[in-house]
């Protein structure tokens, strides 16, 4: 094709990747950032520390319940003007928050905020994925995920100073000047894809929807509840729905999500992968700053600093993931560097409440490089072998997908600590708790790398860069 060659083209390939890390570096630094500042916020809004929880799950469930309709938006309206418009949104919902005088105008500021939210990384990686050709795809996409390693290492600690140093208004106010940098990109370089095919299965959206939703609730409420029971049936409900999405899509004939999506081998290991994987990488985050915090007794910005090493070697990660897939393959990297995340994992656990903090900073600093290399490797393998029809579709489940499957992570960490809470195992101490959670966690990540045997030695090989 000429128009590839030309000039315009060009630097749209250039900029799309980075306008797309701009949206994910905004979700993801969001996502986090809040953590810390709910008790100032609280003390501000007059509410108790514990009703802010309200100002997270909004948020969360709002993005559960619209990033399904993403991938149809786009075929519908075009990628470049639900781009822009979720960036508009995302942005006004952060000055709103900024502004909000009470819990419920922080709630509804929120759920504004979320709609943008559900919208953007989505639309954003579908106008990437229809961009660049295969071979192309797994550098632009490398560049463009960073930010989704850095953010949550980055919230708690920027949300920290920010609210030390200045006013909780900030981390929200942070968003604008991004958001705004991303609308004038966006309307210079975002293309505006469309597709001819654009029936909404209006029916399978709600049922999809109703299943996230639900899962979502009982995932956020996990880990803060005493009676489980009410939990466990709200999480069941949500499988249920899912069961029922499930037989409607086949009657459907178009659905929103169709179910050939999962002949697809590469796509197929790619759900079950990330889901089983997150396991235990999206607990880290969560844990170990808990621990440092409980158990070590130190502030919430030591914390944020004993973790701030995985988002730089991130970085070193992002350079080096691509001479690894070339030369070993999907299957091979996958299957090895899940087994490498799991053992650091399990190492996180034999530090006693004696040893020095110092003593977790290499072994975050390599599990943030491993990190890179998994989620780079995920991603792209999902999307490898999906045809032109399926990638608005496919990317909206990936996202689903990925969204739960954070989720899970957290609330799965979070169960196993307070099981072990509970033992004999401790001796009292709630330090021992946390460790015998990463050994948990760890030997539960190292296992999940046995769902990257069903891959080929030869899948990817079609993401595999030009010059080589």
């Amino acid at each position: 094709m000429t128009e590839a060659t030309t000039p315009q083209q060009t630097s749209i390939k250039k900029i799309l990747p980075l306008i797309l890390a701009t949206a994910i570096f905004m979700q993801m630094l969001d996502s986090t950032i809040l953590n810390t500042s709910l008790p100032s916020i609280a003390k501000d809004l007059h509410e108790s520390p514990l009703n802010m929880q309200n100002a997270i799950i909004s948020y969360v469930l709002t993005l559960a319940v619209f990033m399904p309709a993403s991938g149809f938006l786009a075929d519908r309206f075009g990628t470049k003007k639900i781009f822009i418009f979720s960036l508009i949104l995302f942005s006004l919902g952060s000055l709103f928050c900024s502004l909000s005088q009470n819990l419920t105008q922080l709630v509804i500021s929120r759920v504004v905020q979320g709609v943008g939210g559900s919208l953007m990384t989505p639309v954003g990686k579908l106008a990437l994925i229809k961009t660049f050709d295969k071979n192309e795809l797994l550098k632009a996409m490398n560049f463009a995920i960073i930010p989704a390693l850095i953010g949550p290492v980055l919230g708690p600690l920027v949300g920290g100073y920010m609210v030390d140093y200045l006013s909780w208004h900030w981390i929200f106010l942070i968003n604008i000047p991004i958001g705004v940098l991303g609308i004038v990109l966006g309307l210079k370089f975002m293309p505006n894809y469309k597709s001819e095919n654009v029936d909404f299965d209006l029916k399978g959206f709600l049922i999809f929807a109703a299943a996230t939703l639900l899962l979502s609730v009982s995932l956020e409420l996990f880990g803060d509840i005493q009676n489980i029971t009410p939990v466990l049936l709200v999480f069941i409900m949500g499988f249920l729905f899912l069961y029922y999405y499930y037989k409607h899509a086949r009657r459907e004939g178009n659905p929103i999500f169709p179910l050939n999506l999962f002949q697809v081998r590469t796509f197929r290991v790619g759900i079950v992968g990330n889901l089983a994987t997150r396991l235990g990488i999206s607990s880290v985050p969560l844990l170990l700053p808990l621990m440092i915090q409980i158990a070590y007794k130190q502030s919430a910005v030591t914390s944020g600093w004993i973790i701030a090493p995985m988002a730089l070697t991130a970085i070193f990660g992002k350079s080096s993931v691509i001479k690894i897939l070339d030369k070993y393959g999907y299957r091979q990297t996958l299957m090895i560097n899940t087994f490498i995340i799991g053992t650091l994992i399990c190492l996180l656990a034999i530090p006693d409440i004696h040893t020095s903090l110092y003593w977790f900073v290499p072994i975050i600093a390599i599990l943030g490089f491993f990190n890179s290399i998994q989620f780079t490797s995920m991603n792209t393998i999902s999307i490898a072998d999906l045809r032109n029809f399926q990638t608005s579709s496919g990317n909206s489940l990936i996202s689903v997908n990925q969204q739960l499957a954070i989720g899970f992570g957290i609330a799965f960490g979070l169960i196993v600590l307070k099981i072990f809470e509970n033992t004999d195992l401790i001796n009292g101490e709630i330090h021992n708790a946390f460790r015998w959670t990463f050994l948990t966690v760890g030997i539960l990540t190292i296992l999940s790398g046995f769902v990257f045997r069903r891959l080929h030695v030869s899948d990817g090989k079609n993401m595999k860069s030009k010059e080589d």
